[in-house]
C-alpha cells in the first residue's frame, strides 16, 4: 500500500497508557486524506480502556485490495493487487460491491460492516458539448431513454470500465441494467447495452478518461458516453481540458459508489473496540470538508465546504433505498455473467441430463418441465455468446448409444459458422423415457473431449446440467472417476469444471468432489429449477478454482 501515515496519540487528562492499540487501515485513495486527517485527530486524546491508540492509514486501490483480500479467502476475482497486502483490521474499499463479491464464493469471509463513510453517485459522463445537444443543463436525459439510445443508437460511442475490475464499470452497469426494465424486452435490451459498452471499454478507470475527446475536432470520433463516478467527473475537470464533462444524474438516485467502513474478519477484540471508535469520529463536518476536496460527498450525499459540483449536480444526492444483500449479490453475479459472457471468447461443451426425472414438473415455471426450462435457459445462453464462441452440445442419461450414456448432438463448433446448428440441437434436450442418470462416465468424457482440443488464449470448460445422483450400474464409481480426471489434468491446460444442479436431489458432495479433481471450476445449485438460468449466469461469472 501507498501513502501511510500515522496518526499520533496522547493519553487522556495526562495519564500514561499501558499499551498502546495500533490500528492498520486501507481507504481508498480518495477518501483516504479524509480519513487520516479524521484519525489524527481522534487519535490525539482517544484511549479504548487502558491503552492508547494510533492509526495507519494507507491508500489502497479498491481492485488491487480486493486481489489481495480474495486470495487470502481463496478466491480469485481477476483483479491486479500488487504493492498491496491484505493484513489490515479495516478495509474501506469504494462500493461494497467488492465485499459482496468476495463473500459471494468465499462463505467464511464476513467482515462487520458499520455504514457507508462517503459517496459519489454514478453518473453518466457526456462531454459538455454532447451534452448541450441533449438539452443539458436546462434538461436531463432520463436513465431509461439513455440505456435505450446507447443500445441502438452507434453515435453514442459508448464506454465502461471493465465491470469485474472496477466498482464504477460495475455500478454503471447496474444501473443501466436497472434502467432497461423487468419487461419481456429488458434480456435483449440489456445484452443491447452490454455489447456497445463493451466495443470501447478498458481495464482501468484512467485509461477509458483519455478515450474521451482531448479537442473540440475529437468530440464525433471519441467517446461520447460512459458511467463513472461524481467524484471523478470532478477531478477530470480540475485539470481544465478543452473539453469538460457533463454528469447526468439519474432520479431518483440508482446507484452510487458507498464507501462501506468494514472491519475485516479475524479481528481481536480490543482492535475491533478502537475501530468502532474511529468509526464514530468519521462523522465530522471537518471530515466532510475533507471529502470535499477530492470531491466526495458525505455519507448523507450532502457537499461538504469546498465541494466543487458539477454543473447542473443536486445539492444532496439521497442514497438509494437498502436493499436485501443476497438479491444485490445475486444481480451482480448474473450481470457479471453476462458480460462475460458477451466480452471474453470462450470454448464450451454444454452436457444436459435427460434421464426420465427431467421430465418433472416445475410449479414456479408455469408448470413446464425441468427439460423444458433448461432449453429455455439454453436458448438464452446463446443469444449472449458471440461469433468469437465455440460450443459442443451432448445429453446424457443411462444407455443412450449402446450401453454408453451419453450423445454428441453436436461437436464443439464455432458460433460464426454454426449458431442455427447450435440453436438446432437444443432441441435435442428431451427426456429419455426410464432412463437414469450416468453421470460419472459422462463428466470423464466431457473432460477429455474438451482436453483433447484445448485452446490456448480462451476459457475452456464444460458445463454440466444435471437434476440427480450418479445411477449407472456397471459405470465408474466416485474414486473411479476422481482418480482418472485427476491423472488427466494438466495445469498448462487447464479445463473449467461447472456443474449446475437443479431441484432436492443433488448430492453437492459428489459434485464437489468431480470439480475439485478437474482443478478448476465449481458446483452451483438451484434447489428451483426455475432459477438455473440465474445460475448459469452466477456459474459464468464466477472465478472459483480459476
Amino acid at each position: 500500500m501507498a501513502g501511510g501515515s500515522w496518526a499520533g496519540y496522547r493519553a487522556l487528562s495526562g495519564d500514561s497508557c499501558a499499551t498502546t492499540e495500533r490500528l492498520r487501515v486501507a481507504a481508498a485513495p480518495e477518501v483516504a486524506p479524509a480519513v487520516t486527517a479524521a484519525a489524527a485527530t481522534w487519535s490525539k486524546d482517544a484511549k479504548v480502556g487502558n491503552a492508547c491508540v494510533a492509526v495507519d492509514v494507507s491508500a489502497a486501490d479498491p481492485a488491487a485490495m480486493a486481489a489481495a483480500v480474495g486470495t487470502r479467502h481463496g478466491v480469485n476475482l481477476g483483479t491486479l493487487g500488487k504493492n498491496v497486502t491484505a493484513d489490515v483490521d479495516v478495509w474501506i474499499p469504494d462500493s461494497s460491491t467488492w465485499l459482496l463479491r468476495i463473500a459471494a464464493e468465499a462463505p467464511g469471509f464476513t467482515p462487520e460492516s458499520f455504514g457507508s463513510i462517503a459517496e459519489s453517485p454514478i453518473v453518466l459522463a457526456v462531454p459538455e458539448t454532447t451534452a448541450t445537444a441533449l438539452g443539458w443543463p436546462a434538461r436531463t436525459p432520463g436513465l431509461t431513454d439513455l440505456a435505450k439510445k446507447l443500445a441502438t443508437d452507434k453515435s453514442v460511442r459508448p464506454a465502461i470500465v471493465d465491470p469485474a475490475r472496477d466498482a464504477t464499470g460495475l455500478s454503471g452497469l447496474l444501473a443501466l441494467a436497472g434502467a432497461a426494465g423487468t419487461d419481456a424486452s429488458a434480456t435483449t435490451l440489456k445484452v443491447g447495452i452490454m455489447r456497445a459498452l463493451s466495443s470501447n471499454s478498458s481495464s482501468i478507470r484512467s485509461d477509458m478518461l483519455q478515450k474521451f475527446p482531448q479537442a473540440a475536432d475529437a468530440v464525433g470520433t471519441s467517446v461520447g458516453l460512459a458511467p463513472l463516478s461524481e467524484a471523478d467527473v470532478i477531478a477530470y475537470n480540475r485539470n481544465q481540458p478543452a473539453i469538460g464533462l457533463a454528469a447526468l444524474y439519474a432520479k431518483p438516485t440508482a446507484v452510487v459508489l458507498d464507501y462501506p467502513f468494514a472491519v475485516m474478519p479475524g479481528v481481536d477484540p480490543q482492535k475491533a473496540d478502537v475501530a468502532k471508535a474511529l468509526r464514530g469520529a468519521l462523522t465530522t463536518s471537518a471530515y466532510k470538508n475533507g471529502l470535499a476536496k477530492a470531491g466526495v460527498r458525505g455519507a448523507d450525499g450532502t457537499e461538504g465546504t469546498g465541494f466543487a459540483a458539477p454543473k447542473s449536480a443536486p445539492a444532496t444526492v439521497p442514497p438509494p433505498a437498502a436493499q436485501n444483500p443476497a438479491t444485490v449479490s445475486a444481480a451482480i453475479g448474473q450481470l457479471l455473467g453476462s458480460w462475460t459472457a458477451i466480452t471474453q471468447p470462450g470454448r464450451m461443451l454444454a452436457v444436459f441430463d435427460v434421464s426420465a426425472s427431467m421430465n418433472a414438473k416445475v410449479p414456479t415455471a408455469g408448470g413446464i418441465t425441468r427439460a423444458e426450462v433448461t432449453r429455455a435457459v439454453a436458448r438464452q445462453g446463446l443469444a449472449l455468446l458471440d461469433d468469437r464462441w465455440s460450443v459442443g452440445n451432448w445429453t446424457f442419461s443411462t444407455n443412450m448409444v449402446g450401453t454408453r450414456p451419453w450423445k454428441e448432438n453436436l461437436p464443439i463448433s464455432t458460433v460464426a459458422a454454426h449458431r442455427q446448428d447450435i440453436a438446432n440441437a437444443i432441441e435435442k434436450i428431451t427426456p429419455k423415457a426410464g432412463g437414469d442418470t450416468g453421470l460419472y462416465d459422462t463428466a470423464l468424457a466431457a473432460y477429455q473431449a474438451v482436453q483433447h482440443g484445448w485452446q490456448a488464449g480462451v476459457s475452456n470448460s464444460v458445463v454440466i446440467y444435471t437434476d440427480g445422483k450418479n445411477d449407472n450400474p456397471g459405470g465408474l464409481t466416485i474414486d473411479q472417476l476422481v482418480d482418472k480426471m485427476t491423472k488427466l489434468r494438466d495445469p498448462k491446460r487447464p479445463i473449467r469444471m461447472i456443474i449446475i444442479g437443479m431441484g432436492t436431489a443433488i448430492d453437492r458432495g459428489e459434485l464437489e468432489s468431480i470439480t475439485k479433481a478437474a482443478g478448476s471450476g465449481g458446483v452451483f445449485i438451484a434447489t428451483d429449477p426455475a432459477k438455473i438460468g440465474d445460475i448459469f449466469l452466477q456459474a459464468i461469472a464466477s472465478r472459483k478454482g480459476a
